[in-house]
């Protein structure tokens, strides 16, 4: 079941993307206690959400059956139907996402897929909402 520590680990991958200059977004796939995957968004790539890329990374070492995810924010309509695809156990995820979620908010994608993973939103939410925050008036200043 949840770990704060692996929502600390996705919030260290968003800030190496505040770094580059990409907006602050981490996630982290757990398996059992085993850290499977860790990515954080990149750019030059639409498709290169945080999410997407443990996505990818995770199943190059296994199955995602019992997996856990852990996101800095509410995951978008692609991610979510990916999350569903993979068949990811729950997914955790920090601050919600009124304009562009996927999960709680906009599309709700999981409503219309076979595989529903266990969602608990709100984790770390103050800390992983500051970083958006903070990212985005830098670029407005």
């Amino acid at each position: 079941m949840f770990k704060y520590q692996y929502m600390e680990l996705a919030i260290e991958q968003a800030k190496l993307a505040q770094k580059d200059g990409e907006v602050p977004i981490g996630a982290v796939i757990v398996n059992g206690n085993n850290i499977i995957s860790s990515a954080h968004n990149i750019s030059n790539d639409p498709t290169a959400h945080a999410e997407m890329l443990t996505i990818r990374q995770a199943f190059s070492t296994s199955t995602l059956y019992e997996a856990e995810m852990y996101v800095t924010l509410e995951p978008c309509p692609m991610c979510a139907q990916a999350i569903s695809f993979a068949k990811i156990k729950r997914l955790y995820f920090g601050a919600y996402n009124p304009k562009g979620g996927g999960v709680e908010n906009g599309t709700r994608i999981f409503q219309f897929c076979n595989h529903i993973p266990e969602v608990y939103g709100g984790i770390l939410e103050t800390k992983c909402s500051l970083l958006l925050k903070d990212f985005f008036e830098k670029l407005r200043t």
